[in-house]
């Protein structure tokens, strides 16, 4: 299998993975077994960038504005590689604050064994403050996240349809 198909396929798994925990997001447990899910895409990510191929390194997150100029300014591979920067920065930030609030919790063998949408560990005197700030930056960091992801497929869809049709696993022939 070739490399983009490969990238292809992970993209869509990290896509509805990320989709999935972001609308789980009152479902205790689940939610939090489905960021874990997402940190491990990442994760893997990272690791498969080692491998070499020139479509997988990180490069590819780093926005170069060599050659740009005003004539042809919106389609620059600056403002994808912005959006890509973005979007891996606001989800790793929420992947880490989503971490620090659940302090492995959703890990322990107790909740592993038991399919539950609530999360029978929070106490119900209320969080304490470092608790309720982490909170607010998770939010903060999947919303910004689901923001730039929503600019980077509606830029996709503008200006690099071609690009989006082969990740929507469309054929050149539209059947």
């Amino acid at each position: 299998m070739a490399v983009m198909q490969r990238i292809r396929i992970f993209h869509t798994f990290l896509a509805l993975t990320v989709l999935a925990a972001y609308f789980s997001a009152e479902t205790g447990r689940i939610h939090a077994w489905l960021g874990y899910g997402v940190a491990a895409l990442i994760l893997f990510r990272l690791v498969w960038a080692l491998s070499g191929a020139p479509q997988l390194g990180l490069e590819r997150f780093y926005p170069s504005f060599k050659d740009l100029r005003l004539k042809g300014i919106i389609t620059h591979p600056a403002i994808s590689r912005i959006l890509l920067a973005g979007i891996a920065i606001s989800a790793i930030g929420a992947i880490g604050t989503g971490m620090l609030m659940d302090n492995g919790r959703a890990l322990q063998f107790s909740s592993l064994s038991s399919f539950s949408f609530s999360d029978d560990n929070e106490s119900d005197s209320g969080e304490n403050e470092s608790g309720e700030k982490y909170e607010e930056a998770h939010e903060l960091m999947a919303n910004l996240a689901i923001a730039l992801v929503v600019m980077h497929v509606l830029y996709l869809l503008s200006f690099k349809f071609p690009l989006a049709r082969f990740m929507l696993f469309a054929n050149k022939s539209g059947k």
